[in-house]
């Protein structure tokens, strides 16, 4: 027998440290992830494409002919969230276009207008505009849709989508335009609605390569100098590079994954567990042998012998929690005693339903009824009286509803004379809810009569 104890002993031991060891490797764990300081702002410079073209014209666009150039810009952007941050952006750069309708193509145009003049005049097929944009800014929200990672701190692969709105400011030079708004050859502001996608790949820790496609919707018409029913928009293919700031050391908020980082602490925090896990070992075989000792009851009486005041009690003794033999107590006499309710004792609990009252529609008791039922409380403890309490209601509401707040307030009743120093067994308390009135509550002075609680005592 004394080996399986020294076995389940040690099993005990070994199963205890190791729920310790784990609780105390998740709080540590998870207070260095938590206080570990990532990189939140990143710049970013690209470079791309320009065009009038985009995924939403269709064929009835003012240009065919899509004149690509260079455009160039660049962003700051604060990561609020792994997956969210907020991107300013700027660019720069000019795009162009012109009109070359072959005669088929013109004549099923024009099949699909009721004025063949005006749709001459838009694809006047002479036509070119180049456009200059010398500046745009823009405040977009960037989601990231994914993040991959194939190592600890840094994700390979990012896809994501990006929305927000900003202000341009852009002149056109035409020719052969027969449709312009006087004046539009100038410099102009308008608003703007970027749109766009693109997927980053994650170089080091802090550089990331950046492929993006952007829409941009204006806020005008006249864009490249023509003017249409339609608001005008030109698209940006980029590559560019973002750079994380802040210290070399610290992962990208962007990139960093929660679940890398506490895989790359599992491997120490496993070893120091073996450790400690081998310590615990050693203390159990050291300890084995007092514990056995210690913790055995040679006179079998239910107490360890350590803390066995009396050993070698004998066999059949009832003792206390120090082994010692109890004495055998002597039989009582419970005498009945007669209980006798005063006219003052009813007095006081009249006087304790006269002064009841709750919070509307609740069973929370007033302050003003505190004074009366502490006197009831002193009467049950003094004499010893059993009491009965009994809540109703008017009819006002559902049965339920009614039948719940009377029992609520009955024992809001008792609760509260039992934290008076009352004895709560013997005190009952019920709720008859509306099932029995006292008075007609078809008026307002009879509902008021039949929300009561009731007390008798005896």
């Amino acid at each position: 027998m004394l080996p399986m104890k020294l076995k389940i002993t040690k099993l005990v031991l070994l199963l205890s440290l190791v729920a310790t060891s784990t609780v105390s490797f998740a709080q540590t764990t998870n207070e260095t992830s938590a206080k570990q300081s990532l990189r939140t702002w990143s710049i970013g410079l690209h470079g791309g494409v320009l065009s009038p073209n985009s995924i939403f014209n269709n064929k009835l666009r003012e240009y065919k002919i899509a004149q690509e150039n260079f455009g160039y810009g660049a962003f700051i952007k604060k990561q609020i969230l792994p997956s969210l941050g907020l991107q300013a952006d700027f660019l720069a750069g000019k795009l162009g276009g012109k009109k070359a309708f072959d005669i088929v193509e013109f004549e099923e145009i024009l099949e699909d207008y009721n004025d063949p003049n005006t749709l001459e005049n838009m694809y006047n097929s002479n036509s070119t505009f180049k456009t200059k944009i010398k500046w745009s800014a823009a405040l977009t929200a960037v989601y990231n849709v994914a993040n991959i990672s194939l190592n600890k701190e840094n994700a390979v692969f990012t896809p994501y989508v990006k929305a927000g709105a900003g202000y341009i400011s852009s002149s056109v030079t035409t020719t052969g335009q027969t449709n312009l708004y006087p004046g539009d050859l100038g410099a102009k502001e308008k608003w703007f609605i970027p749109v766009g996608a693109g997927f980053k790949l994650g170089l080091s820790k802090g550089v990331n390569l950046d492929f993006g496609y952007d829409v941009n919707f204006l806020k005008t018409e006249a864009f490249d100098g023509n003017r249409t029913a339609r608001n005008d928009k030109f698209s940006y293919g980029h590559i560019g590079l973002e750079f994380a700031l802040g210290s070399k050391d610290k992962p990208q908020l962007q990139n960093y994954s929660e679940l890398a980082y506490l895989n790359k602490r599992t491997a120490a925090e496993s070893e120091e567990l073996r450790k400690a896990l081998s310590t615990a070992e050693q203390n159990a075989q050291r300890d084995r042998d007092r514990y056995a000792k210690e913790m055995g009851d040679d006179d079998n009486d239910g107490v360890a012998n350590k803390f066995d005041k009396c050993p070698n009690t004998p066999a059949g003794k009832t003792v206390d929690g120090a082994g010692c033999p109890l004495a055998e107590p002597k039989p009582q006499i419970i005498k009945e005693t007669k209980v006798v309710v005063t006219e003052e004792d009813r007095k006081v609990v009249k006087d304790a339903i006269a002064n009841l009252e709750f919070d509307l529609s609740k069973s929370t008791i007033r302050a003003v009824s505190f004074p009366t039922l502490n006197k009831v409380a002193a009467l049950l403890v003094d004499k010893n009286f059993s009491l009965k309490l009994a809540g109703h209601t008017d009819n006002t509401g559902s049965r339920e509803l009614n039948l719940r707040l009377s029992k609520e307030r009955a024992e809001s009743v008792k609760a509260y004379l039992v934290a008076q120093g009352a004895n709560p067994s013997r005190i009952e308390a019920t709720g008859y809810g509306p099932d029995q009135p006292i008075s007609s509550n078809k008026t307002l002075e009879g509902r008021q009569q039949n929300r009561r609680v009731e007390f008798t005592i005896y």
